[in-house]
């Protein structure tokens, strides 16, 4: 009678996505579907580096894996800077944008967060879908003073989630904003052209190999519907999706990444991903 009712029980749906502050580690917040996974820096890091920036970690496409290396990181701090055949953190960060954060642009310049994100709040939990905002305290931007709530939608199956920036801002009638990639010349960058002129995307080897060598190669990429300018900034070191946004306006973008260890092999796939995007 046992085994008839438990051939009876529905199935549970298969956790595909999953999102979750890090207290253990630094207060990161973490997000993964099952293709793609990264993680924001929070207040415990500051200082080491203070950024926006999303780091992103590359996987083999199946298993959510993030709990998992996390777990193991509390023994070997740099469990998930080498692959164990599922997958690594191999992009470099530092201060910057990322792998597709949003700041303000300043006369030129990039108006980095005084803090990481502060607080969180998941606001939708499915098997496909995860969504939670991130809030970055008050900053000043030049003669703007700014504070940010970052939305994020971590959906299944997709290499790209959806970010709704939310900035409040007194100071100014209206706030350039970009959200970017951070390039890594160095490593043989190829960027690509869109005829759109609302996206960018690179392809590069990988970037962080201060625990072990490089493994593969990385795409990443920004959408930015509605996007003004699409530029690389002086230094080369950031290629940029910009847009002007009022008060209470949301400032929307697509932030994506990809590792030809896994499904996406070549620049050309990657590009042709991107370009698909609408």
């Amino acid at each position: 009678a046992l085994l008839a009712l438990a051939a009876c029980a529905p199935k549970t749906e298969e956790q595909k996505v999953m999102a979750r502050a890090v207290p253990e580690r630094a207060d990161d917040f973490v997000f993964e579907n099952n293709l793609i996974a990264g993680r924001i820096y929070g207040k415990a890091l500051e200082g080491n580096p203070t950024a926006p920036g999303i780091d992103i970690w590359v996987k083999m496409p199946g298993k959510l894996v993030a709990d998992e290396w996390y777990a193991a990181a509390q023994q070997d701090p740099n469990y998930y800077h080498h692959n164990h055949g599922d997958g690594k953190d191999c992009y470099k960060v530092a201060v910057s944008l990322g792998a597709g954060a949003s700041v303000p642009v300043i006369d030129g310049q990039l108006a980095y967060p005084a803090t990481n994100y502060r607080s969180y709040e998941i606001v939708k939990q499915t098997p496909d879908t995860v969504e939670f905002v991130l809030s970055y305290p008050e900053w000043k931007a030049g003669d703007v003073t700014v504070s940010l709530d970052k939305k994020i939608s971590v959906y299944a199956d997709s290499y790209f989630c959806k970010v709704e920036d939310s900035y409040s801002f007194s100071g100014a009638d209206n706030l350039t904003v970009a959200a970017g990639v951070f390039r890594h010349p160095e490593q043989q960058t190829i960027e690509k052209e869109h005829t759109g002129a609302d996206r960018y995307a690179i392809w590069e080897h990988a970037s962080d190999q201060s625990i072990e060598p490089e493994d593969g190669m990385l795409g990443v990429a920004v959408y930015v519907p509605g996007c003004e300018s699409v530029s690389v900034t002086e230094d080369g070191m950031h290629g940029l999706c910009s847009k002007s946004v009022k008060p209470g306006e949301t400032f929307s973008y697509w932030f994506g990444s990809c590792w030809s260890k896994a499904d996406i092999k070549t620049a050309d796939d990657w590009f042709a991903l991107v370009d698909s995007l609408k």
